[in-house]
């Protein structure tokens, strides 16, 4: 197994880093709601669950 022979400077260490960033989520507008909701997500909006503008479910209510 490989040892190093000296230590690795800070400096050099955190130059490596450098490249490890996160990025804000792209965020789409629903064609018809209007809401905001990440790309590629179903999202739901008063009681229904809409994906590309559609609905894909119901919420269906508990009865008493």
């Amino acid at each position: 197994m490989a040892h190093p022979k000296r230590k690795q400077s800070k400096t050099r260490r955190d130059k490596r880093r450098t490249h490890y960033k996160t990025t804000a989520p792209t965020v789409a507008t629903c064609p018809t709601t209007g809401q905001s909701h990440l790309y590629h997500r179903a999202h739901w909006f008063e009681g229904k669950l809409y994906y590309k503008g559609k609905v894909v479910l119901e919420k269906e209510e508990a009865e008493v």
